[in-house]
C-alpha cells in the first residue's frame, strides 16, 4: 500500500497543477473577454453620438423635424390628398393590407386614414400599430450648401495659417527651453524649472487685458499675429513633457557627439530631436487640437469677417441658422474631419510617444 500511494502520489500532484494551471488560463480568457466587452460599450458609447451628426448631416429640414431614432437618413413617402401632400402608410382593415394616407392625428392616439383613390371614405385607426412608407433619402447636397453659406473655406484658410504656423513656434521654443532644462546645470536651474511650471497655474483671462492692451498699442489685434507669436515662447505644460522624454536621453550620446566636436546647438539637431520624435509629435497633435478647437482667443483678438478661425466662424454659424440643424451638424462633421484624419495617419507615433512621455514623467 505504501509503495502505491508513493507512485500514484506524483501522478495527482501533477493532476492539481494542470488544474490549476487551466484554471488560471481560464480566468486569463474570462478577463479578457470582459475587458473587450467594456470597451467595445464604452467605443460604441462614445461614437454614437458621432454616428448620429453624420446622420442628421445628410438629412433634409423635413428629415430632422421627424426625430426618429435610425441612422440611416429616412424619408417619408407623401401623396397628395385634396391639393395637400399626406404621409404614407401600410394600414391593415379587416385582415387586408392597404396603402392609406393619414390626413390627421386623433385623439387617444388613433389616425384619420383615407385611400389617395377615395379620400371621402376615412378611417379612424391606432397611429401605432400602422407603419409609415419610407424610403432611404441621403443629401449630401448639404455640405456644399453649409460651407457656401459662410465664408467657411477662408476660415479653414485662416485656421490652418494660425495652427501650423503656431505649431512651428511651439516645437522650436518648447524644444530649446527642454533641452537646456534637461542637458545644462547651473546654480538656480530648478528654481528656474519650478517658476515655468507655476505659471500652468496662472489662469488665461488674467493676462487677457494686459495681452489686448500690448497687441492694441502696436498694432496687432485683428490679425492672426497675436495667435502665432506667442507660441514662438514656450509654454510651461509642452516643455515639461519634452524635458521629462529628453532626460530619459543617455548622457553618453551628448559626450560622444562633444568629441566629434559638436555644439550644444549641434547635439539638440542632430542627436536628441532625431531620438525625441513620438515625443515631439505627441505635443505636436495636442498643440494641433488645442489650436484647432480654439474659440476664446479668436473671439477676443479677431474682430473682421475675414481673419475668422472655423470655431468662431461655426458658432455664428450656429446663431444664425439655428433652425437649420442638419447644415449646422454639416459643418460640424468638416470640422471634426482634419483632427479625425491626423490622429488616424499619426496614431502609432502618438501612442508610443504618450506611453514614453508618461513613462518619463514617472
Amino acid at each position: 500500500m505504501e509503495t502505491t500511494n508513493t507512485l500514484t502520489a506524483p501522478i495527482q500532484a501533477g493532476k492539481r497543477t494542470e488544474r490549476w494551471k487551466l484554471g488560471i488560463r481560464g480566468a486569463r480568457w474570462m478577463t479578457k473577454g470582459i475587458t473587450t466587452l467594456l470597451l467595445a460599450a464604452g467605443a460604441i458609447l462614445i461614437l454614437t453620438p458621432l454616428a448620429y451628426m453624420v446622420s442628421i448631416s445628410l438629412r433634409d429640414r423635413s428629415q430632422v423635424r421627424q426625430a426618429s431614432l435610425e441612422l440611416i437618413p429616412m424619408r417619408h413617402i407623401e401623396v397628395a390628398v385634396n391639393g395637400k401632400d399626406e404621409p404614407l402608410y401600410h394600414v391593415t382593415i379587416d385582415g387586408e393590407t392597404r396603402e392609406m394616407a393619414l390626413l390627421k392625428k386623433a385623439p387617444g392616439g388613433k389616425g384619420i386614414f383615407a385611400d389617395p383613390a377615395n379620400p371621402d371614405v376615412t378611417y379612424e385607426l391606432v397611429l401605432k400599430d400602422q407603419t409609415p412608407v419610407r424610403v432611404i433619402s441621403i443629401h449630401p447636397e448639404n455640405y456644399p450648401e453649409a460651407m457656401t453659406a459662410v465664408p467657411f473655406g477662408r476660415y479653414f484658410i485662416n485656421t490652418m495659417i494660425v495652427t501650423f504656423a503656431g505649431m512651428a513656434g511651439m516645437l522650436f521654443s518648447c524644444s530649446l527651453v527642454a533641452y537646456g532644462f534637461s542637458r545644462f546645470r547651473g546654480r538656480w536651474i530648478n528654481i528656474l524649472f519650478l517658476l515655468l511650471l507655476s505659471t500652468i497655474m496662472l489662469p488665461s483671462q488674467v493676462r487677457l487685458i494686459p495681452l489686448y492692451v500690448l497687441f492694441q498699442k502696436i498694432g496687432w489685434v485683428d490679425t492672426l499675429l497675436p495667435l502665432i507669436v506667442p507660441q514662438f515662447f514656450a509654454n510651461a505644460y509642452d516643455v515639461f513633457l519634452l524635458r521629462q522624454f529628453f532626460m530619459t536621453i543617455p548622457l553618453e550620446l551628448d559626450d560622444a557627439a562633444k568629441l566629434d566636436g559638436a555644439s550644444p546647438l549641434q547635439i539638440l539637431l542632430h542627436v536628441i530631436i532625431p531620438m525625441s520624435r513620438p515625443a515631439l509629435v505627441t505635443v505636436a497633435i495636442f498643440h494641433f487640437l488645442y489650436a484647432w478647437n480654439d474659440f476664446y482667443e479668436p473671439l477676443i483678438f479677431l474682430h473682421s469677417r475675414d481673419n475668422w478661425t472655423m470655431a468662431v466662424g461655426l458658432q455664428t454659424f450656429n446663431a444664425l441658422y439655428s433652425i437649420n440643424t442638419h447644415l449646422i451638424m454639416a459643418a460640424s462633421v468638416i470640422m471634426i474631419v482634419p483632427p479625425i484624419l491626423l490622429f488616424f495617419f499619426s496614431q502609432r507615433i502618438f501612442m508610443q510617444g504618450v506611453v514614453i512621455t508618461r513613462m518619463a514623467e514617472k
